[in-house]
């Protein structure tokens, strides 16, 4: 019974071809049908019969390597090339090397200043490039808290040698006065009390002749200086701020203390304008300019409020704009005797030389500065003249001047015209 149901299966197979196998054949009965294909382009296999698909091995491209290799090798290129850079540079700043290194500047130290704020002094006036390699010296040297407190000349080619040498070096103190650098004060002026290398003079800071020498030729890193032209009679005229300075320098030598009491006033006038630096860029006027025309205001109303202060400058600057209508000069009295009485000169006279004054005639109050950035709007005035109260009056046109005038002489108020 059994051996013809196997027969009857078998013939089935062979009559149908496709029919279903009803029979569990072993694994690999038809192990010789594995993979095999015929080239005919049509299935060799019976319906149904899935061959196991051959795994072919893909070719690797050289491409990808040869690109991988050259990234690598530019990479290390790269960051050798700037470790090396930074080892040079480092090398550099601790040698003092020129082309790592500013001018020499003399920097003031601040008393109680620790390591890291001093590194960041030296960075600031281009003495060093790397405040903390600079530390790391200083800790390596064991020189923290070795450093003296004052002012200091460093920069050039000065190595992290010298500039410690230097901060450790304790000079006699010359004890200094307060010295009172006052508003309208000038390096020309003839007058002791308004003469800014007397005040200095008289106050033991350095003689009158080195501090001229060093408005002459001395170099202050500061952007402003840059405008002033080489016409001017004393290049850093207007530019020494008026205030009262505790000029409290441990140097020795007085060309030194001229360099920093010049250098104290001009960081001065800096940290003052800053805050107006945007508004002096948009007032159509240089920084020089700006200077000069506060320069006039402040002799012209030193004193006096600061809204009369704005006012004389709205004057100026109306005349200013306005040359056609008969108003090229500015006609500012102060300016006829600059540089002195016996010493005048028609570039700055405003009687003689057309609009602003080649530079400017004395040093200026803040609030001189301030009026010359902002001057009074829609002031629509040409003429001012005072009484011997100091007292201003306006007028439009110059009959109007004058009248004023002829009012305040027979009131017995008059002082003199403007």
């Amino acid at each position: 019974m059994q051996n013809n149901d196997l027969n009857n299966q078998t013939d089935g197979i062979e009559e149908n071809g496709a029919t279903e196998e009803k029979v569990n054949l072993e694994e690999d009965a038809f192990i010789i049908g594995k993979g095999f294909t015929i080239d005919s382009g049509e299935s060799a296999q019976p319906s149904g019969f899935k061959p196991e698909k051959t795994k072919k091995k893909k070719k690797k491209s050289g491409m990808p390597v040869a690109i991988k290799a050259i990234i690598w090798i530019l990479s290390i290129l790269i960051v050798s090339g700037g470790l090396a850079y930074g080892i040079i540079f480092a090398a550099a700043d601790y040698m003092g090397l020129a082309f790592a290194r500013g001018e020499e500047v003399t920097v003031e130290i601040e008393k109680g200043s620790s390591t890291a704020q001093i590194a960041e002094q030296l960075k600031e006036c281009g003495a060093i490039k790397m405040p903390l390699l600079f530390r790391v010296y200083t800790k390596l040297k064991h020189y923290d808290g070795k450093y003296y407190y004052g002012p200091h000349t460093v920069g050039g080619e000065m190595g992290y040698g010298g500039l410690a040498k230097e901060l450790m070096t304790q000079r006699a103190q010359i004890p200094q006065k307060n010295v009172r650098i006052p508003e309208g004060g000038s390096i020309a002026n003839g007058d002791a009390k308004l003469n800014i290398a007397s005040a200095l003079e008289e106050n033991g800071v350095c003689t009158k002749d080195e501090f001229l020498s060093e408005v002459r030729d001395g170099k202050f890193d500061y952007d402003f200086l840059k405008e002033i032209p080489d016409t001017v009679i004393y290049r850093l005229e207007g530019y020494l701020f008026p205030d009262t300075y505790d000029f409290n320098f441990n140097y020795d030598d007085s060309k030194k203390r001229a360099h920093a009491a010049i250098d104290l006033m001009l960081k001065e006038l800096n940290e003052k304008v800053k805050p107006y630096s945007e508004a002096i860029k948009n007032s159509g006027y240089s920084f020089h300019e700006i200077i000069t025309l506060a320069s006039m205001i402040e002799l012209e109303a030193g004193g006096s409020s600061a809204e009369d202060k704005a006012n004389v400058a709205a004057v100026f600057y109306n005349r200013l704009k306005h040359p056609e209508k008969g108003f090229a000069k500015l006609q500012s009295d102060p300016t006829m005797e600059y540089p002195d009485k016996e010493h005048k000169d028609d570039r700055y006279d405003t009687y003689k030389c057309n609009g602003l004054p080649i530079g400017p005639v004395c040093s200026p109050s803040l609030d001189s500065i301030k009026a010359a950035i902002n001057p009074t709007p829609d002031f629509d005035y040409y003429y001012f003249v005072t009484d011997n109260t100091m007292k201003f009056y306006y007028n439009k046109t110059l009959q109007g001047h004058n009248s004023t005038i002829s009012k305040l002489k027979n009131e017995g108020k008059w002082l003199i015209q403007k």
